[in-house]
């Protein structure tokens, strides 16, 4: 996963899409390394047209990164996500669609990530609905070499079927937890997201 960050140059719209997509996927996945961190801390927190809707979320999210110490956040992220046993919130997608690990909206996830040509890493603890998984693909439908696969066709069919029935549900069961505070942040900058991709892919119908 790059270590990049949105940020408010001449980045083109779909590079910027790809580069919060990939922030999420490795906020979600562990706790910020501290090169990753501190680039947080330094981003730009202006967007280029004032007003714009992610301009306030983002401006928190940067916040909430500047003024928390790294060690705090991880063991933020270890109370609410790790642990042994059932963790506080899950990160996985069968969870929030049919109320059971490993159920059948995995099957049909990796039924779609054959066709896309994906698989999950052998080296991955995580299976598939892991919802750091779901934004890495997201990032790569977007930022992908392979036009027959990295479209906004693709993009819609995958965000609309594996992303949107549940992540907003994650979001809540995120920033209604009593221990959250970095992690809510980040649950209100990913819900703000996902609702102006989900209004962009209604667009596209």
């Amino acid at each position: 996963m790059s270590e990049s960050l949105p940020t408010t140059s001449a980045l083109d719209e779909e590079t910027a899409r790809a580069e919060i997509y990939g922030l999420l996927a490795q906020l979600y996945y562990a706790p910020p390394p501290p090169p990753l961190l501190e680039a947080l801390r330094l981003a730009v927190t202006e967007a280029p047209a004032q007003g714009a809707f992610l301009e306030e979320p983002w401006r928190a999210l940067v916040g909430a990164a500047r003024v928390q110490e790294a060690e705090a956040i991880a063991e933020e992220y270890e109370a609410l996500f790790g642990g042994v046993g059932k963790p506080e919130v899950y990160l996985f997608g069968s969870h929030y669609i049919s109320g059971f690990l490993n159920d059948k909206p995995l099957v049909r996830l990796r039924a779609m990530l054959a066709e896309l040509g994906l698989g999950r890493d052998e080296a991955s603890a995580e299976t598939e609905d892991h919802v750091s998984y779901e934004f890495e693909v997201m990032r790569y439908l977007i930022a992908g070499d392979d036009v027959a696969v990295a479209n906004l066709t693709r993009q819609r069919e995958f965000f609309t079927a594996h992303l949107q029935p549940w992540v907003n549900e994650l979001c809540e069961a995120i920033a209604a937890h009593p221990r959250a505070r970095f992690y809510a942040v980040l649950a209100d900058f990913t819900r703000a997201f996902v609702n102006v991709e989900a209004q962009g892919f209604d667009m596209l119908s």
